[in-house]
């Protein structure tokens, strides 16, 4: 066995949707846009995937659930076997 340092680099942070679209206030109605917080599921994706903050995300989770609840959005379907 080698003894050789790995050289791994640590893994890109990811680019902030927000911010990126220049979007100062999160709204329930901008279907859109919420849906690129969705997995092709419907569950909300975390922070870690969307590299929101975390008041970002608390922002994007009670729209998301706001329109699901008018009907916009679909809730999480079960996983098929």
């Amino acid at each position: 066995m080698s003894t050789v340092p790995s050289e791994r680099k640590p893994p890109r942070r990811k680019q902030n949707l927000l911010r990126k679209e220049r979007v100062v206030t999160v709204d329930w109605k901008d279907v859109a846009l919420l849906r690129k917080f969705l997995s092709d599921r419907g569950k909300i994706r975390s922070r870690r995937v969307t590299g929101l903050t975390m008041q970002e995300q608390r922002e994007v989770a009670t729209a998301i659930k706001n329109a699901r609840e008018m009907a916009l959005l679909p809730y999480p379907t079960p996983a098929k076997r």
